[in-house]
């Protein structure tokens, strides 16, 4: 897993380490602490603020070296704006460590005291800034056998501040707080981790021994073999990785924190497409190598179960993911084949290139047969249509059940993971209808990202279900201060806020 960053908390009478980060309002409006410290400079950063036109604005930053009348380095005023919402304090600590990384050295103190912060107390401000600048500290550099880059970039080794102070009023407060925001980013971080491996270290075996981890967390971790999967009559998942030399798996994880009894288990599916060639309907050369991103959904499932059993959630969770690798060859599934899925509906394959859904089919089948929860989720890297529809800032969301979509765009909306609302109907229903088998797994070259949730939607039976389209979001999204790298372990906040906010309150 990425390397951590170090964060710890201290008052904002303690003394501080390297380099001193200040934040301003708008407007150049300085908190009690950052006005005395000011004083103690002799008004350098009154000064210089003046001298750079500085404002306080968002994403913006003064340096001043050598200040006098205190112990530090530099001091580096960073404008703050208005961080009255969660997500402009997460982004605002991610750029705070941005600007911090910089420069040189090893340690560094943040005074989180901003003034007009809305209803964040002031150990919620902290927290949510130390939380962002962890986020931020993110870098996939497993494989680098160099300290430096030629020509530098955001995903380069950060050889910078490895160790963050967080002065504020309540720093025990504070500490407490970011507890459960850590265990959210170690799920984040595995998430990132797991789409960033290279396809050749992490097949389908390989990412069931890395889910077998999350055991030491107090996760129970089940794998079924190809075995089990034929005698569970998974024919539609074993279809998609019956070309590859590589054997598939479906991984089960359960998580047991629901202090009732009578709570139902939430669960969660995930596309684990390994490597995803295209099949014999195979993919142009340019850009194929993406597609070992193409188990982004699993990804996050994977590290939403290790989020919930860190900070001990108080739910009823399972995480269940379907890992294939999706290669051609003389064992490969052809264009015209008709497979038998787990539910007994048979689906004519025209196109070897659209498996995701063939894989969700048993997964989804399998998670409401044998755990009969209370809704299901599945996330899915499905369709390139999506991207043409949503860019990167939307995932695609479909939905039987109005309440929970609602709940799933008011977390996004939270935590800036967005989604948005696609329709379902029977005429897009239609368009996947076969004249050989149940249903054919394209719909032609219209609606691409609709028909196939529609698929999907053919092996849900009456248990609330969500959709969510993660191909523009999960990997090779929009960057932000929190999201640095090319796998974004997008999805793990959303669905951790959902859970936060709606089903860990009770039976409802």
């Amino acid at each position: 897993m990425s390397e951590a960053l170090e964060i710890q908390f201290a008052s904002l009478s303690a003394a501080p380490t390297g380099t001193l980060v200040l934040l301003a309002g708008a407007e150049l409006a300085l908190a009690a602490t950052a006005r005395g410290l000011d004083e103690r400079t002799k008004g350098a950063v009154s000064k210089a603020a003046r001298a750079a036109d500085f404002t306080g604005k968002a994403k913006t930053s003064i340096e001043i070296l050598a200040p006098i009348g205190i112990d530090a380095s530099r001091l580096l005023v960073i404008g703050a704006g208005h961080p009255s919402k969660e997500l402009d304090r997460l982004l605002l600590g991610g750029y705070v460590l941005s600007q911090i990384t910089a420069r040189k050295g090893e340690a560094a103190s943040l005074i989180a005291d901003v003034p007009d912060t809305g209803e964040a107390g002031a150990d919620v401000l902290a927290a949510d800034l130390a939380f962002g600048a962890l986020l931020r500290s993110y870098a996939f550099k497993k494989y680098r056998t160099t300290r430096k880059a030629e020509d530098g970039g955001e995903d380069e080794p950060r050889d910078g501040v490895r160790r963050l102070t967080v002065h504020c009023a309540k720093p025990d407060a504070a500490a407490k707080a970011f507890a459960s925001r850590k265990a959210l980013a170690q799920g984040i971080f595995l998430a990132r981790d797991l789409v960033n491996e290279p396809a050749n270290m992490l097949g389908p075996v390989e990412f069931a021994e890395r889910v077998r981890d999350l055991a030491s967390a107090g996760v129970e971790v089940e794998v079924l073999d190809e075995d089990q999967l034929r005698a569970l009559k998974m024919g539609a998942l074993l279809a998609v990785g019956q070309g590859s030399d590589r054997p598939s798996r479906v991984v089960v994880m359960q998580w047991h924190g629901a202090k009732s009894k009578r709570a139902k288990t939430l669960a969660f599916v995930g596309k684990g497409v390994c490597f995803d060639t295209g099949g014999i309907s195979m993919k142009p050369a340019g850009g194929m190598e993406d597609m070992k991103g193409d188990m982004g959904g699993a990804a996050c499932v994977v590290g939403l179960m290790l989020a919930l059993a860190g900070r001990k959630a108080a739910v009823n969770a399972v995480g269940l993911v379907g890992l294939v690798e999706n290669m051609p060859s003389g064992k490969a599934q052809r264009p015209g084949d008709i497979v038998t899925s787990m539910s007994g509906q048979t689906v004519e394959v025209l196109n070897t290139d659209a498996e995701g859904r063939l894989v969700l089919a048993d997964v989804l089948w399998y998670a409401q047969q044998r755990f009969k929860p209370r809704f299901v989720i599945d996330l899915a890297t499905l369709t390139g249509a999506i991207i043409v529809a949503l860019g990167k800032e939307h995932a695609g969301l479909f939905s039987n059940d109005d309440r929970l979509a609602g709940e799933l765009i008011a977390a996004g909306e939270a935590t800036g993971e967005k989604v948005w609302r696609m329709p379902l109907g029977k005429a897009y229903d239609k368009l996947i209808d076969s004249k050989n088998a149940d249903m054919k797994n394209i719909g032609g070259r219209h609606a691409g990202s609709i028909t196939a949730a529609q698929f999907v939607q053919r092996f849900i039976k009456d248990t609330p279900w969500a959709h969510l389209d993660v191909a523009g979001t999960a990997m090779d999204s929009a960057r932000n201060e929190i999201n640095p790298s090319w796998a974004s372990g997008w999805g793990v906040r959303l669905l951790d806020r959902l859970i936060c906010d709606h089903y860990e309150k009770g039976d409802k």
